[in-house]
């Protein structure tokens, strides 16, 4: 049996931005559904973090996730299953009130997952396991203590894992708590990585600058051979380019640019040498008249080294390392591992509104 599992959805985000709601149809109309109707799926298990914003979710957003996702599974009479996981929980350390049973209490399409269950799939048994809180603590770790299964799947926060591209996890539950169970596959963090028997599943697609030119998808988990297939989400929200007419030849490639491709996207425009203001403009004007939702100018008229794409792009990553970098240099009695942690935290919050 094959089972689609996907991970940390997040409707809603970036304020009910709905750039991005019609960039996440995108993924499910024209990727998810056709590859399980293609091949055949019925089954899926979500694990967790369906919508983003733990308070609330406004009227387009959850119509959103109506049609784009739970009408559609509906459709198909699909088994679903899906975790809570903390962006789902109305309070930090309960999963008493959770969006899903709030909108969708009635459904008997959707198996909610708010405390440890065993689940039988063709000859696989699986321990599904929802957020961890002080709340279901005792169950949760007695659950994972006494269970028989060979795989878990959950919303975990692991030490050592990155939660996002250069961003690695120093809290949370240690690795080695969960060496007996064969295959571990959790939610919660963005960045699609292994290690182990544990695999962080990412995302689907990219939400922050913290994604650009990081792999999403989904995954198919075949529960007789117990493989994991990644496949592949093609869009993305987040390009960058860079802009040099002394180097390259800019007039041919400003006239053969695909600008329709950028249309409601975010683009970083590296400005190493611009000797011809004229043929710049031209570009930026092109852009900008392609659609494109945000674009931003950085200047790099010093020529400094930026083929790491991680520089100049990535400033969730220069960003951090600059709060933990003030963190080592203050002098406090307070955890600072868990100082950087809350940075990481209220950076990737802030990075989410628009």
């Amino acid at each position: 049996m094959k089972v689609a599992l996907v991970t940390d959805t997040h409707w809603g985000c970036r304020n009910d931005s709905q750039i991005f709601a019609k960039y996440f149809s995108k993924f499910w109309k024209n990727i998810f559904f056709p590859y399980l109707d293609e091949h055949k799926i019925d089954h899926v298990i979500h694990l967790g973090d369906i919508v983003d914003r733990r308070k609330y979710i406004n009227f387009l957003s959850a119509n959103n996730l109506k049609n784009d996702f739970i009408y559609p599974l509906m459709e198909r009479n699909i088994n679903f299953w899906c975790l809570i996981g903390n962006h789902d929980i109305f309070y930090r350390n309960s999963l008493e009130i959770n969006a899903l049973d709030q909108l969708y209490d009635n459904s008997s399409l959707i198996n909610l997952v708010k405390k440890p269950t065993e689940l039988q799939l063709g000859n696989c048994d699986i321990l599904l396991m929802p957020w961890i809180c002080s709340e279901n603590w005792n169950q949760c770790w007695d659950a994972i203590k006494n269970s028989k299964s060979q795989v878990m799947m959950g919303h975990l926060e692991l030490n050592g894992f990155e939660m996002h591209r250069g961003a690695v996890c120093d809290t949370g539950f240690d690795p080695e708590e969960f060496q007996k169970f064969d295959l571990v596959l959790s939610g919660h963090f963005h960045h699609k990585s292994s290690y182990g028997n544990i695999h962080y599943l990412g995302c689907p697609y990219e939400i922050t600058w913290s994604d650009y030119n990081d792999r999403k998808g989904f995954h198919i988990f075949d529960t007789e051979t117990r493989e994991l297939e990644f496949i592949q989400n093609p869009y993305s929200m987040f390009y960058r380019f860079e802009y040099d007419d002394v180097d390259m030849n800019i007039e041919k490639i400003v006239e053969e640019i695909d600008y329709a491709g950028y249309n409601e996207t975010y683009m970083k425009v590296i400005v190493k040498n611009k000797t011809n203001p004229y043929m710049f403009d031209v570009f930026i004007d092109n852009l900008e008249k392609s659609g494109v939702h945000n674009i931003q100018i950085i200047e790099d008229m010093l020529n400094i080294d930026i083929d790491n794409e991680d520089d100049l792009i990535d400033e969730a990553k220069s960003t951090i390392e600059m709060l933990e970098t003030y963190v080592d240099q203050i002098e406090t009695k307070s955890n600072k591992k868990r100082l950087k942690t809350l940075f990481h935290n209220l950076y990737n919050e802030a990075l989410t509104l628009e």
